[in-house]
């Protein structure tokens, strides 16, 4: 089986890769694995597609995203809490501390919005209700309260103009979308974007109701046009879709799994994603060996940059 369009940028799989971003300055990739408990970085050639070696930041817990900061450093969400930290692999200052049982729940998915607030969302590990939530980080170490009723968060985007906040509940396989002030951090009009089938309860690498199922939505991504990109995990795809919410494209995926794009590059139409090797079968394993490996497809519109942390 193999899939030319997209080049393996790196050799030594991530347990689950997560939350990449471009650093446009630095000309590096950034990502998380998150059963590796671990940051990760990566510079990356001339036109970001060569294979370089990862630097790793041990984190002695589950990160679920970080952002790089307008002053320079990153700021972090962790299991435990969201954290700011000015050198790699440096100290890590508490700005605050997680919001939730830390024995169930955790950080996942999250960002930067535009305006340079950090908004990570939560999941509920036992996934058997809907106790996650989705949070901003505000000035005065608040971490406040912004959307709830979801599974696994994940998803978070916003459209070029700011306006729409996007966010999907990987559980229930549905991605949401609202109208969004910048200014005041509301979210206004909420409405559901997107609905993909269930997971088949017969579902089994390989066979056919496998083939059949488009996966659920996990991270994502968009582009200079606002279309949305979603990584359908266990879809073996990204699901493109128009700002008006139709599902335009499925782009193929080397692997099962994959967890999260984000566009790079000098040209910013260099599209990365990251993947998962973590529980999956010693036959879809065998199969799809590069799972937990991050990849690389060249793009013809380019991707908004990220938006970094504003303190």
């Amino acid at each position: 089986m193999s899939y030319p369009k997209w080049q393996r940028i790196t050799s030594q799989a991530d347990g689950l890769g997560e939350s990449p971003f471009w650093h446009p300055a630095e000309k590096c990739l950034y990502w998380v694995d998150i059963p590796g408990q671990r940051l990760r970085r990566m510079a990356m050639t001339a036109d970001a597609l060569g294979e370089q070696k990862p630097e790793d930041w041990p984190l002695g817990e589950e990160p679920g995203c970080f952002a790089p900061a307008a002053q320079g450093g990153w700021v972090m969400a962790t299991r435990s809490g969201v954290y700011r930290a000015q050198t790699w692999g440096g100290p890590r200052q508490l700005l605050a501390a997680a919001p939730y049982d830390t024995a169930q729940m955790r950080f996942n998915d999250g960002k930067c919005d535009p305006a340079g607030n950090f908004w990570s969302g939560s999941m509920f590990e036992p996934r058997d209700q809907a106790l996650a939530a989705l949070y901003a980080l505000q000035a005065d170490g608040r971490l406040e309260f912004k959307a709830g009723d979801a599974t696994v968060a994940n998803g978070l985007a916003w459209s070029p103009d700011g306006r729409t906040l996007y966010w999907s509940d990987t559980g229930a396989h549905c991605i949401r979308a609202w109208d969004y002030d910048a200014d005041t951090q509301t979210m206004s009009r909420e409405r559901l974007f997107a609905q993909f089938p269930l997971k088949p309860n017969n579902w089994v690498y390989g066979t056919a109701s496998a083939q059949a199922y488009l996966g659920r939505p996990d991270g994502a991504a968009v582009d200079v046009e606002g279309f949305y990109y979603s990584a359908m995990y266990e879809g073996h795809r990204l699901a493109k879709f128009a700002p008006d919410g139709r599902c335009v494209a499925f782009i193929e995926a080397p692997v099962q799994c994959p967890t999260m794009p984000c566009f790079g590059g000098e040209d910013m139409r260099t599209l990365f994603i990251t993947t998962s090797a973590h529980g999956r079968s010693a036959e879809e394993l065998q199969d799809l060996p590069d799972s937990g490996c991050v990849f690389a497809i060249r793009v013809e519109t380019p991707g908004l940059p990220v938006s970094f942390f504003n303190n």
